[in-house]
């Protein structure tokens, strides 16, 4: 099975999904992971793809002209093989949450963080929230704690950040389940 990263932005409308998924299926295309959002008004697709006999773009033909045609931008990518499916990430999951008054580096100063003590940061979500007389700043953030890192060394790392940003953030891990 060959694998294509495919990227989908544009002005958000009801339909895109159900418009781009519609021709991924009669292609016989796999969808082996996929993440959507509206970002500042627009919608942002990106999606891994399988298929057993495409072999590059061109193997696509003009299928997603219908989608540049609705003002969406479209982008293909072959993928080389390994990882295409699912990451080979362990370790704990843990859920960070910042909440605040929008201001300059919040993102980057707790990705610095992060980065600096080996957690893989998995998912990123940032919202502005509330009145336009009061708004807030919401990031939400899916991680993974290397083994011998714990919720409470987490939280910790993040205190001079809250401090001195004047935002509120926890940390929690999420259980496991097998099933």
């Amino acid at each position: 099975m060959n694998h294509f990263a495919l990227t989908i932005v544009g002005r958000d409308r009801a339909g895109i999904v159900s418009q781009v998924t519609k021709i991924l299926f009669d292609l016989g295309c796999n969808i082996a992971d996929s993440s959507c959002s509206i970002l500042g008004g627009q919608f942002a697709m990106i999606l891994i793809l399988g298929h057993p006999e495409f072999t590059d773009r061109d193997s696509f033909g003009d299928a997603f002209k219908p989608l540049e045609d609705s003002d969406l931008s479209v982008s293909l990518r072959v993928l080389k093989p390994g990882g295409e499916i699912r990451s080979n990430i362990f370790g704990d999951i843990c859920m960070i949450s910042v909440y605040g008054s929008d201001k300059p580096g919040i993102v980057y100063r707790v990705a610095q963080v992060l980065g600096e003590k080996n957690i893989n940061i998995t998912d990123l979500n940032t919202k502005l929230v509330g009145s336009d007389e009061r708004p807030v700043y919401v990031m939400v953030i899916e991680a993974v704690l290397p083994e011998n890192v714990a919720e409470e060394d987490v939280d910790g790392w993040l205190t001079p950040i809250r401090d001195d940003l004047q935002v509120d953030i926890t940390v929690r891990t999420i259980p496991t389940v097998e099933l």
